[in-house]
């Protein structure tokens, strides 16, 4: 039997990505952006706050940093509370101490638990994002649409509370996203997401709800990914951060355009005392760069780049 003729046809085959969700273009061929005060590197640091559930269904998948033992599997679970208890304090006071700012993605169900944590973020943080109901309610394909944006509106009823105003960005749990993750995201208001990490600038992202904006919180660059899945030493996480913002700055300076260093930071991670020390030394450095750096929200970068 031979194979069916629709197996070889693909309607969106095309140059670039095969798809129709945002033009395809190479950095060096785009427009130039420019940061406020022609400051040639803009600094997103973000903070990852996370609740996850000491008796996770998986449904989809489980995220890395879910439960793995049999339940009740307090090993684990308490190291990520641990994060939301005190490490988190360390991070914000290394923050605070530098002179620098972060946005903070928080899951929803965390800011019930913990509303006093809500309250203090409010006080210092740049932007509150919105990070999923928990890391056990991920976006994944086959997904119903309502459960979906059920977990998306619930996510943001929990936030709106300790916001100044709308929440405008949104960060998946474990960047997940089903095939009608951003038209939902587009239809509760959202303005911006940081789940695809293509690209090192934002751009425009199309939904057949309305325009949306993409703005890559790197991968490469997270704490948990560098410590914890690659394992490397906190030393030589401190080592990247460092190189990059380097590599960053020299070359906007070199090409006259404006590039981005977005920063993930977990504080179940980076918030341990053997740990926080490496940190302060990537905040130190970017202090130290304050003439050349714009520490800036992420809505506040998107609006620059346009």
């Amino acid at each position: 039997m031979s194979l069916d003729r629709s197996f070889l046809e693909y309607p969106h085959l095309r140059y670039g990505m095969d798809h129709d969700r945002y033009s395809w273009s190479m950095l060096a061929e785009r427009p130039p952006v420019r940061w406020p005060d022609d400051k040639p590197l803009a600094v997103w640091i973000n903070l990852s706050l996370e609740h996850f559930p000491l008796n996770p269904k998986g449904e989809g998948f489980k995220p890395h940093g879910s439960m793995v033992m049999p339940y009740p599997d307090l090993r684990h679970y308490t190291l990520r509370d641990y994060g939301n208890r005190v490490g988190v304090f360390r991070v914000l006071d290394a923050l605070e101490k530098y002179g620098l700012r972060a946005s903070t993605a928080v899951n929803g169900e965390l800011a019930e638990r913990y509303p006093a944590l809500l309250r203090r973020l409010k006080a210092r943080s740049a932007e509150l994002v919105g990070h999923g109901w928990n890391m056990d309610s991920v976006h994944y394909g086959g997904l119903d649409p309502a459960r979906e944006t059920e977990y998306i509106q619930r996510s943001l009823a929990a936030l709106a509370p300790y916001s100044d105003g709308p929440i405008q960005g949104w960060l998946s749990p474990a960047r997940s996203q089903s095939q009608n993750t951003p038209e939902l995201l587009q239809q509760a208001g959202l303005q911006w997401f940081g789940d695809w990490i293509n690209d090192e600038l934002p751009y425009p992202f199309q939904t057949a709800n309305g325009p949306l904006t993409a703005l890559p919180l790197s991968l490469e660059l997270e704490d948990r990914f560098i410590v914890g899945e690659n394992l490397h030493a906190e030393a030589e996480y401190a080592d990247q951060m460092v190189d990059a913002c380097d590599f960053l700055l020299e070359e906007a300076q070199r090409s006259g355009q404006g590039r981005l260093l977005a920063l993930n930071i977990h504080p179940w991670v980076m918030g341990q005392p053997h740990r926080i020390k490496h940190l302060e030394r990537v905040f130190a450095h970017l202090a130290d760069r304050a003439g050349l750096i714009w520490n800036a929200a992420p809505s506040q970068i998107i609006a620059a780049s346009r």
